[in-house]
């Protein structure tokens, strides 16, 4: 069991609600928890998640949180295999089970506040908790990245209570004002705090000698005068994988497609790249964890996500914080910080804009990035410097602090 000094010392606790956590099947959003959560040491956190894995403790502590798991468990499970059964039925079940061990942790710890992550993930245990609750405050955040109507169609079983999840929260933190949007569009009437994800500065922007680049570039039979574009994505329909691949027998036959990641469109990926005769140009990779993503990146001369949607997009960041050009569309949040020269004429320019579900405009801005080189060099160096200056996860951290936590915590 865990030991939390119960009746602590006056220390603060908040209770978290996510779908997944560490150590396994972690996205961005799991990452932000613990990026944030490192930082901010003297308040007392807990995590409610989902198990997954019988493998894993159902108590532990990671970090500055203590993980509290519930759910149904298979042996080493894969991220495809949370989507198989009987795994698949963890998502819908949590929406109920996580409220009611909610009660029951509350009931010993006495939460100061909760904090959902993502209203569509778990804003329902979060304001059903709230319903029982009302005295303790409650943050919503939203990190969503897939298309607004896909989410509302999801919940549409649970639409009170999603509705809910919104308008019981006593503030709402938004990674980008396209999810700002969203919240006073579901009928959220109080204060909104824009707190983006962040980027580990130090590790995508560290330096590599030339001979571990060559390995690298090596391993991925890069040859001299290739150009490779690179994605990190999950293998998604919103990410637009797909368009990238259309856009390859419009370009040179030097210009190859390293993709990053899994997910259930790969099986339908890699035919797309046999139909378009550009199999031996796009090279699927595999999950990569963050430690070894920079080494990637930097043997990599592109990166690119014509996303469909986008919530805030931390790759973008990450990428430009290897200091890579980045072409995107302006999809969602990616519109906060992807300014083009021909589109945001009155902002720095920090990358390379296209429409979505357009291959054509894709070639283009490769083409573009590959015979300007003076110019890439000014929005690299611009978009590196943005990212120091507003996506560092030690100014997210003390903003989360100061905008958020703060307000409730009281």
């Amino acid at each position: 069991m865990l030991n939390t000094g119960e009746v602590s010392n006056g220390v603060k606790k908040v209770l978290i609600f996510s779908l997944a956590y560490f150590p396994k099947h972690v996205g961005g959003a799991e990452v932000s928890i613990k990026e944030i959560t490192d930082r901010i040491t003297d308040v007392e956190f807990h995590v409610l998640t989902n198990r997954f894995d019988s493998t894993l403790p159902k108590e532990e502590k990671i970090g500055n949180v203590f993980v509290h798991r519930i759910g149904i468990t298979t042996k080493n499970p894969s991220m495809a295999d949370l989507k198989k059964w009987p795994l698949a039925l963890n998502k819908p079940l949590y929406q109920f089970l996580a409220a009611w061990k909610a009660y029951q942790l509350h009931r010993k710890y006495h939460f100061d506040a909760t904090w959902a992550m993502m209203a569509h993930s778990t804003g329902v245990p979060a304001a059903i908790f709230k319903m029982m609750h009302k005295k303790v405050p409650y943050i919503l955040n939203l990190q969503e990245g897939d298309p607004i109507s896909y989410i509302e169609r999801k919940m549409l079983p649970l639409w009170p209570f999603f509705t809910r999840a919104f308008t019981k929260a006593d503030i709402i933190q938004v990674l980008s004002t396209y999810l700002a949007g969203w919240a006073r569009n579901r009928g959220y009437k109080g204060p909104i705090e824009i707190v983006p994800n962040a980027v580990n500065v130090e590790h995508f922007s560290q330096s590599y000698t030339e001979s571990s680049i060559n390995e690298m570039k090596d391993s991925l039979g890069k040859k001299m005068g290739d150009v490779f574009l690179i994605t990190t994505s999950r293998l998604v329909q919103k990410n637009a994988v797909d368009d990238v691949i259309r856009a390859l027998p419009l370009l040179s036959d030097n210009v190859h497609f390293i993709v990053l990641g899994t997910g259930p469109d790969e099986a339908m990926l890699r035919a797309l790249a046999v139909k378009l005769d550009v199999v031996e140009r796009v090279h699927f990779v595999g999950q990569v964890g963050h430690a070894d993503m920079p080494k990637y990146l930097k043997a990599s001369d592109i990166f690119i996500r014509a996303s469909r949607s986008e919530g805030f997009g931390a790759s973008f960041a990450e990428a430009m914080a290897a200091e890579l050009p980045v072409i995107a569309t302006q999809e969602g949040g990616i519109a906060d910080f992807l300014f083009d020269e021909k589109r945001n004429p009155d902002k720095p320019i920090t990358g390379f804009a296209v429409d979505k579900d357009n291959p054509e405009q894709i070639a283009k801005a490769v083409e573009e990035i590959m015979n300007q080189r003076e110019k890439v060099r000014a929005v690299v160096a611009t978009a590196k410097a943005m990212v120091i200056e507003k996506y560092d996860w030690d100014i997210i951290a003390k903003d989360m602090r100061e905008k958020v936590l703060a307000r409730v915590l009281k």
